[in-house]
């Protein structure tokens, strides 16, 4: 037999949450296949099994956590692998429950990969796996999956029964008749019920970080808009080329990298840290750059951006994001960060106060961009405009010093050609 224990995720990470299993007992898995998803403070990381063989025992369930170290699970490698049929037959003896043979299946004929569980309510339902839309890791079709998609169909049916205009007419006639109107208790009008799940690891971390910084630092937040026209009409220009030879497309976010980087030379406060009674300089440009993925915000870091290219800003940024998807990102791309860029605009947000992420002394938050007027040369012309905000720490960071930083790259987007030109 062979114990699978929750490996080391580094110095400071003693503990993990088990996110989703990908295989249940009785299950056949194959050597370096994933296991099971397991959630650190910092990042999610798939498990595989470092041999063959058939899943045992299952010893945490998913939401449960586990410290480094503790046996999650325990695969025979000498078992017999055992075909569809007989894995589907093991399966159902753990949970007590019977299932058809079709739904045996680890895949669906729409390709949709469907984890046993997800399997029996589809069955049950007279679903297709092709119906329900998957959020597990790797596209899965979990059960929570299926049960949300039968609570909307529940819902849709309610809300059907009799429309809202039907209802207020019928309401109306019988006040004007003067008859009495039936009022709806709320248990006919809605379901009043509570879920209650564990907050995931990630979350946790990203509460205390928040609470941390709200009650360490002295926070402040400073406002400024861009006209984005000039950056556009360069992408414009040079976005075809630029996506042939280097194989990304041209986006925002190098530019902004590259005039955060600007800023944080200029003004160096910017990019240092509180440590007990010391400021600590920075003479390296690490930015971290929020990106939303499958189990939240998570802040991967580009190193030493000074160094870098528009291209690999952007390849780099890319990269990661089609890894915070997968929840693949790793907890080293996570650490370390002088500096924080953080883009509600893609999410619709006009205006926002962004909190820093400790220990860092800044961070950048930049907003949708809308067609405004504006005087320019005397005339009201209408420009693509961005409103920027930058949170400080006021401890070591001066308000003229906050300022002139966010001013300096309001002048750089404006005026690109600064970027290669160093001025």
């Amino acid at each position: 037999m062979i114990e699978i224990k929750i490996p080391e995720f580094g110095e400071s990470i003693q503990e993990v949450q088990i996110s989703s299993w990908y295989k249940q007992v009785g299950e056949w898995i194959d050597k370096d296949e994933d296991l099971v998803e397991l959630e650190s403070e910092k990042a999610s990381q798939a498990l595989p099994s470092p041999e063959a063989g058939l899943i045992e025992k299952i010893l945490h369930q998913n939401g449960e956590f586990a410290n480094v170290g503790d046996v999650i699970a325990i695969v025979d490698p000498d078992a017999k692998r055992p075909d569809d049929e007989t894995v589907a037959a093991s399966s159902d003896s753990e949970v007590g429950e019977s299932k058809p043979e079709k739904d045996s299946t680890a895949r669906s004929s729409s390709g949709t990969p469907v984890m046993p569980a997800a399997s029996r309510l589809l069955a049950e339902n007279n679903l297709e796996a092709g119906q329900v839309r998957a959020s597990g890791p790797g596209g899965r079709l979990l059960k929570e999956d299926v049960l949300a998609h039968l609570a909307g169909e529940t819902n849709g049916r309610e809300n059907e029964t009799v429309p809202t205009d039907a209802k207020a007419a019928t309401a109306s006639k019988k006040e004007e008749e003067g008859s009495p109107v039936e009022t709806p208790s709320v248990s006919q009008e809605s379901d009043r019920s509570e879920t209650v799940q564990p907050m995931s690891m990630i979350r946790r971390t990203i509460a205390a970080r928040l609470v941390e910084a709200q009650q360490t630092a002295a926070l402040l937040t400073t406002f400024n808009e861009i006209d984005m026209h000039p950056v556009m009409e360069l992408r414009k220009k040079y976005k075809d080329a630029f996506a042939e030879k280097h194989g990304v497309k041209l986006g925002f976010m190098s530019f902004f990298a590259k005039g955060v980087v600007e800023g944080l030379k200029r003004f160096p406060a910017v990019n240092a840290e509180v440590r007990g009674n010391e400021v600590i300089y920075r003479n390296y440009f690490d930015i971290g750059v929020a990106i939303g993925g499958g189990k939240g915000l998570v802040v991967p870091v580009l190193r030493s951006v000074e160094r870098m290219s528009f291209a690999e800003i952007e390849k780099q940024i890319g990269l990661y994001g089609k890894m915070a998807m997968e929840n693949k990102i790793n907890p080293q791309d996570l650490a370390g960060g002088t500096f924080t860029i953080s883009n509600g605009g893609v999410y619709g947000s006009l205006l926002s106060t962004p909190i820093v992420n400790p220990p860092q002394s800044g961070i950048l938050g930049l907003h949708a961009i809308q067609d405004r007027p504006i005087a320019v040369a005397g005339q009201v012309v209408i420009r693509p405009m961005m409103y920027v905000a930058l949170t400080y720490d006021h401890r070591i960071v001066d308000g003229r010093e906050a300022v002139q930083f966010l001013k300096t790259i309001k002048e750089v987007l404006e005026e690109p050609a600064r970027l290669f030109l160093e001025v």
